[in-house]
Order: structure tokens, then C-alpha cells, then sequence
């Protein structure tokens, strides 16, 4: 079923490409979009302010083992997404995706299988996928 809903998102995606149908257009709609997303979250700190950027050097014990990690990091992020924020960031974002499957479809690359391949990957690797 979730295998029909990326292929129908794909199919779709090629049905709108128009405009943008050579691969040089995508990759630089897929580039564009991707600047838009940082935007839209840049804005709602320096703009907004539902968001604060408190970032520091990460100090992790040098003994502890990979998995316990992410006990350690921090994501620097402070305060949460208002509604207007996250729709305009949930815009930008559903754009980027747009363009991922655009740049799929345009090289014959199933986007399903791409996530799914990924996915395989994390499970297998874990932690050790060091990402």
C-alpha cells in the first residue's frame, strides 16, 4: 500500500513536470528548493522568533560506546515550530520532495525503491550508518 502512495506521488510529480523536464532544470529546481527549506527555517528564528538557535560545541565522552551517543548531542534547537512556521516550512518541504521525485523520475530511479533501499540500509547498520 505505502509502495502505491510513492509510485502515485511519482507518477503524479512526472504528469506536472512541464516546464522543468530536463534533468539540468530539476537538479536546479531540486537545489533551489532544498535553499527555500533553510530559508523558511532561518526565518522562523531571525524573523519569528518561535525558534532559537543555541548552538555549542558538542562534548561527548570519549568512552562511551556509539550507541549512547545520542545521549549526549543536541540538536541546538530551543522553543518549538509555531502553526505559521511550520506550514510555510511543511510548504517548502513538500516542494523539496516534489523535486527528489522529479529528479527520480527523470533518471528512471523508482523513489519507493530509493527509501526503501535506504531504510534496509539503517536497519542493518544502525547507529553505524554514522549519520
Amino acid at each position: 500500500m505505502k509502495d502505491m502512495l510513492f509510485d502515485q506521488f511519482q507518477h503524479s510529480v512526472s504528469e506536472l513536470l512541464l516546464r522543468h523536464k530536463s534533468i539540468l532544470d530539476a537538479m536546479t529546481k531540486l537545489q533551489e528548493s532544498n535553499a527555500r527549506v533553510n530559508r523558511a527555517i532561518v526565518k522562523s528564528v531571525t524573523s519569528c522568533g518561535c525558534l532559537r538557535i543555541d548552538a555549542r560545541k558538542q562534548n561527548n565522552p570519549s568512552d562511551i560506546p556509539l550507541k549512547k551517543l545520542t545521549e549526549y548531542l543536541d540538536s541546538h534547537i530551543k522553543g518549538s515550530l509555531c502553526d505559521n512556521c511550520r506550514e510555510v516550512i511543511e510548504k517548502e518541504l513538500g516542494s523539496n520532495l516534489f523535486y527528489i521525485a522529479a529528479v527520480c523520475d527523470i533518471l528512471d530511479i523508482n523513489l519507493y525503491d530509493v527509501m526503501l533501499k535506504e531504510y534496509e540500509k539503517m536497519k542493518t547498520l544502525g547507529v553505524y550508518t554514522l549519520r
